[in-house]
């Protein structure tokens, strides 16, 4: 006798969703969730989870508190085909969604849905989304017929275009209270003060926290905080921008945003307590020392400029723009 087959495994939100998800599904099972919602949070906040079980649900054909997880629905999903699940991100090597991503979109709005239920469309990033291809949205925004659901998920909700937003119910998820962020990366990380320590590296955004507690964001923390030592004693920063040739450029502006933010934080206050970053603690003082606060703002605008064109899908030459941006750090170090 053959068993029958495994249950597929169930999208849940993050515990700390719990009031978000039980309205979401209120709306759902009401009949009053909009046809297009826009999620959005900072990275590490916990959306995909959201997003998936919101997903899971909706395509789900015996949905509970959330998709079933044994229906054909919940095992095609799980998967990784949904007959009538569409996902757009950006193409490979790319930042931007482009116009022939959203004339697919608009195809599948058009057609009948095969499994006879929802069709889903996700966007991530939304913000990628260049504005011929944000125009293109629109006409499926506005006329999305019947049982379509969009879900457009974005970082920074702030870079859609106003037409797009209009469009959406707007669903901006708040930092979770720093206890149940905590409980659940000490469970992940089985140690409840490395589970602090990340926590308020990561400004208490708990998946951001696992993410830089892993075992190749440790190694390029180490490496970045080896060239800030080496700067703060007059190393010279094109060489040390050749040490980091292989690393994101994205992620290195990351953690040069999140040190100078610290930095400012020291030099306005004083206070060490609102340092997020507190084993850079010395280099900090060191670097206080050296610099007034307005230089390390400009320095900050410097890099969140970068980290914008960046997200843009702007292509600037990594190490060209990792030597400017190191150069100014040593100007000031040594000013």
């Amino acid at each position: 006798m053959n068993a029958a087959p495994a249950a597929a495994r169930v999208a849940e939100p993050m515990p700390w969703q719990r009031e978000r998800w039980q309205r979401l599904i209120q709306l759902q099972d009401s009949g009053r969730l909009p046809h297009a919602l826009l999620i959005s949070g900072p990275h590490g906040i916990g959306k995909q989870p959201l997003v998936e079980a919101l997903i899971a649900r909706t395509l789900c054909r015996n949905p509970g508190e959330v998709a079933c997880g044994e229906c054909h629905g919940c095992r095609m999903l799980a998967a990784g085909y949904h007959p009538d699940l569409i996902s757009v991100a950006p193409v490979e090597k790319s930042r931007q969604i482009r116009i022939d991503a959203i004339r697919q979109v608009n195809g599948f709005v058009s057609q009948t849905a095969q499994q006879g239920g929802y069709r889903v469309i996700r966007i991530e990033p939304a913000e990628a989304m260049n504005v011929a291809a944000s125009n293109a949205l629109l006409k499926s925004l506005e006329e999305p017929g019947q049982r379509t659901l969009f879900v457009l998920v974005s970082d920074i909700a702030s870079r859609l275009l106003p037409t797009i937003r209009s469009r959406c119910q707007h669903w901006n998820l708040a930092t979770p209270p720093a206890a149940e962020a905590e409980r659940w990366l000490s469970e992940r990380l089985g140690d409840a003060e490395e589970a602090r320590f990340w926590l308020r590296v990561a400004g208490g955004l708990p998946l951001l926290a696992e993410e830089l507690a892993g075992a190749e964001a440790r190694q390029l923390r180490q490496e970045l905080r080896e060239l800030f030592d080496a700067l703060v004693r007059g190393g010279e920063p094109v060489g040390e921008a050749a040490r980091l040739d292989a690393q994101s450029l994205d992620r290195v502006l990351w953690y040069g945003i999140a040190w100078l933010e610290d930095l400012i934080r020291l030099g306005l206050s004083g206070d060490s307590r609102r340092v997020r970053n507190s084993d850079l603690l010395p280099l900090y003082r060191q670097a206080v020392k050296n610099a007034r606060v307005r230089d390390w703002f400009r320095l900050l605008d410097y890099a969140r400029e970068q980290r914008r064109l960046l997200a843009a899908g702007g292509n600037p030459n990594p190490q060209l723009v990792m030597e400017a941006w190191l150069i100014r750090w040593s100007a000031l170090l040594r000013s």
